[in-house]
């Protein structure tokens, strides 16, 4: 991977626009404005429009009528084969991180495990996302399988956005960490197909929240 110092204006704005897509920094639908991201992030109106571009061409925004581009929305059916895919893609990379997870790592993955449970405990959904990115994402990153992980980067840029909703869900908060309990459990084990399961449950349990508030908003 190229350094940061290394990379085009344009590379970086894709990626920083990326990164919000994946973070839930943006929501569904929400309309992205040149003038006002070039202003966050501190650079010039054409790397964020070329960068915006590649987006839209991904699918990951959709360009209106109007010539307005929004974060993609998505219909009850994409969000569902969405799931299937996740499914099947992150419960891949948690069975092969756990064979290959340092001890180091492992350490790592907990504490962010008990930074999620505070984070629940004090009513910080902001910071319980930043979190959940990052206990899924080391967890992939151990896989040692880039291809893969590009394919889940690219698979919750389309979902990021719809995390937010999550932790606005009541029924959702109480469960909200069972699953990354039994994750870590087996990863400590070294039992990749308890991971593939646990991870497989915990992407279920999410989903099928905000499957009700897609229906709901159709």
């Amino acid at each position: 991977m190229l350094k940061l110092e290394h990379q085009t204006l344009n590379d970086r704005a894709y990626g920083a626009l990326k990164q919000e897509l994946i973070s839930g920094g943006f929501s569904p639908g929400q309309t992205l404005v040149i003038r006002k991201l070039a202003e966050t992030f501190g650079i010039s109106t054409t790397p964020i429009r070329e960068a915006l571009q590649r987006l839209v061409a991904e699918r990951l925004l959709e360009l209106q009528n109007n010539r307005s581009i929004i974060v993609a929305l998505l219909s009850a059916p994409a969000f569902e084969e969405l799931t299937r895919i996740r499914v099947a893609v992150e419960g891949l990379a948690g069975e092969m991180a756990a064979s290959r997870i340092t001890e180091d790592g492992l350490v790592d993955i907990q504490a962010t495990l008990a930074g999620m449970q505070r984070a629940i405990e004090a009513g910080d959904s902001g910071a319980y996302l930043a979190l959940n990115e990052a206990f899924h994402f080391a967890i992939y990153r151990h896989a040692g399988a880039p291809i893969l992980l590009n394919m889940i980067r690219d698979l919750w840029g389309r979902v990021g956005p719809y995390l937010k909703l999550l932790m606005q869900a009541e029924r959702y908060k109480p469960q909200s960490n069972e699953a990354h309990r039994k994750i870590v459990a087996a990863l400590a084990q070294r039992n990749g197909a308890d991971v593939r399961t646990s991870i497989e449950q915990d992407i279920a349990t999410a989903a099928a929240v905000l499957a009700g508030n897609l229906r709901a908003a159709e």
